[in-house]
């Protein structure tokens, strides 16, 4: 861990920290913003999972407010032009999540707790499993959750931190996580800012 945690340390002394900082206030500028605002992102994290997330980030931009608008034989239709892997299912899955768009800014008022609001989404919507879930709540301005994908894993598999699961269980999500928590504080990040630096190091890309 030592030696991950001198890289991440450099790289916040490089202009790469002015991008990152620059990233997450954007996430929290759409967390304030509009119901449909973080439903369109909320739609994006639907998106992502099995999927190139520059892909995705290019149909979000796309589709735009048909995320909220199109039927689901329709927004199934557009999904399908513009190349997604899975047009049928996500549609249904965005759909069917509408009916939380005008709850979702209470339900986060309500639940302070972080991993308490991710549970209720993982819960109630349909299609956003515990790294969805922490995508879309980071990507809408919130920082201690992990959004641990494969990038994340082989990181921490190289470094001796986590051996690479068979199977992503919610209790070994939450055992990878904490160990990226325990990182976090020694390297004086967010769970959100650790995870932007680390993506980088794996992609040379700061994505969202």
């Amino acid at each position: 861990m030592e030696d991950l945690l001198r890289d991440l340390s450099d790289l916040k002394k490089t202009k790469l920290k002015a991008l990152i900082d620059t990233r997450l206030e954007e996430f929290r500028q759409v967390g304030t913003g509009c119901d449909a605002d973080i439903f369109n992102e909320m739609s994006f994290c639907m998106l992502t999972a099995n999927f190139n997330a520059e892909r995705a980030m290019k149909i979000q931009n796309e589709i735009g407010k048909g995320f909220a608008d199109l039927d689901e034989k329709g927004l199934a239709g557009r999904l399908k032009e513009l190349g997604y892997r899975y047009p049928n299912a996500r549609a249904g899955f965005i759909v069917e999540a509408r009916k939380h768009r005008g709850q979702l800014k209470k339900t986060m008022a309500t639940l302070h707790d972080q991993k308490e609001l991710r549970a209720w989404i993982v819960m109630n919507v349909k299609g956003l499993g515990y790294k969805e879930a922490s995508h879309f709540l980071r990507n809408i301005g919130f920082d201690d959750l992990a959004i641990i994908d494969f990038h994340i894993v082989d990181i921490l598999e190289r470094h001796g931190i986590v051996k690479k699961p068979k199977t992503m269980t919610p209790k070994r999500y939450m055992e990878i996580e904490g160990k990226l928590r325990e990182m976090g504080e020694k390297a004086g990040m967010s769970l959100a800012e650790l995870d932007l630096y680390m993506w980088w190091m794996e992609t040379r890309k700061v994505l969202k």
